[in-house]
């Protein structure tokens, strides 16, 4: 089984010992509450799908992070994990003081060790881990919203989180872990999605499938844009998927809690590192990963890797063209294995599918199956 990045499976979940002695002095915490991604980037800690991380960067590391793509200790890691205050709630808070985390409903989630504050340059930020300052882009206009304060420090959660959507998928790092073991999978694959599935990425899950002896189907469940479509749909497509046009014992459905940030290049690393702790050995990166409007060139999100050693990611990216129906062929390809013209080619916009489902018209079956397009159209019959 592959190691985990950092060497170590990291486990920040209180045991019930420490709950209960916790008890006795919640009363007394000082409470900050949290947003959603905020919450979703505890629990990824706590269950250790960000291992190495124990908690919220120091200003070393993520400086180091910014700056090199590594945290101060060496290990790549590409994207800051940070829990920003504002200064008035900064002020009242003491170095090594425990730390309160709370949900909107100010339910405790989390206790954070608190071992600094710091300000940051939101600007900077920006460019390095988004390369644009423009406000128009999802990541840039949270990052602007936040306040203007890093708290750092290791953290616990107070219990492994209960899913009310989703909780038969809800499978820890050590639990899939356990499951590739199991089914004595030497090679996993690892592909990631905020999108609902279509025939191109069927294409490339089963190419992968032809040479490995697992594929890890993990789609983002936490934050997304607010036109992107909803988990909950996204996971009945990959059900059908599954159940119809999957070989059941060869495919392992799980969800990730974490939340988009909409980083391309530097997603794409973060993305295979926290794939790496759920055990896979391999990670599929397409066409404009993590990417949003025209911000990354298409190939971006591959290019990255090729900064580092396989020996420092640890997991081996796999690089797939971008894919289509070819009236020709009549099969899903690319340019590396199509020779005919662009006319021939099956290549619907994101805008175009959206306006085809909208009107209750399926999209062809060269782009998606029946079953998926019908789910889809449901879906937006629904919300009017």
């Amino acid at each position: 089984m592959i190691t985990p990045h950092g060497g170590k499976l990291i486990n920040r979940i209180f045991s019930e010992e420490e709950k209960k002695s916790l008890q006795n002095k919640i009363s007394e915490l000082k409470k900050i509450k949290l947003n959603k991604r905020q919450i979703s980037d505890i629990e990824m800690i706590g269950i250790g799908g960000y291992s190495p991380l124990e908690g919220f960067m120091t200003k070393k590391d993520y400086e180091s992070v910014i700056h090199t793509m590594k945290l101060s200790n060496g290990i790549i890691w590409s994207i800051p994990i940070t829990l920003a205050v504002n200064h008035e709630t900064a002020d009242k808070l003491e170095i090594e003081e425990d730390i309160l985390l709370v949900n909107q409903e100010n339910v405790p989630v989390s206790v954070l060790h608190l071992e600094e504050k710091y300000f940051y340059d939101k600007e900077l930020e920006a460019e390095k881990i988004y390369l644009t300052k423009d406000i128009q882009h999802p990541g840039v206009a949270y990052l602007y919203s936040q306040e203007d304060v890093y708290l750092a420090g290791k953290l616990n959660v107070i219990e492994k989180p209960v899913r009310h959507k989703f909780n038969e998928y809800y499978l820890i790092p050590d639990e899939t872990r356990k499951i590739f073991e199991k089914n004595k999978w030497q090679t996993i694959v690892g592909f990631q999605t905020r999108n609902p599935v279509h025939r191109a990425h069927e294409y490339i899950q089963k190419c992968a499938l032809e040479i490995f002896d697992g594929l890890f189907l993990h789609p983002i469940v936490g934050e997304t844009k607010g036109d992107d479509i909803p988990a909950e749909i996204r996971m009945k497509c990959y059900e059908v998927l599954i159940e119809k046009y999957y070989p059941k014992d060869r495919v392992v459905l799980g969800i990730n809690p974490s939340s988009m940030r909409y980083a391309g290049p530097r997603e794409a690393i973060f993305h295979a590192l926290i794939r790496k702790n759920y055990g896979c050995t391999h990670f599929i990166v397409g066409r404009d990963h993590a990417g949003v409007g025209n911000y990354y060139g298409t190939y971006d999100a591959q290019n990255i890797f090729l900064k580092f050693s396989s020996e420092e990611i640890g997991i081996t990216p796999l690089f797939f063209e971008h894919t289509f129906y070819c009236i020709k062929c009549q099969s899903i390809a690319s340019s590396k294995t199509c020779p005919h013209s662009k006319e021939n080619h099956v290549i619907l916009s994101g805008t175009t599918v959206r306006k085809m489902l909208q009107e209750g018209t399926e999209p062809p079956v060269e782009f998606t199956r029946p079953e998926i397009a019908q789910i889809l159209i449901d879906s937006i019959k629904n919300k009017k």
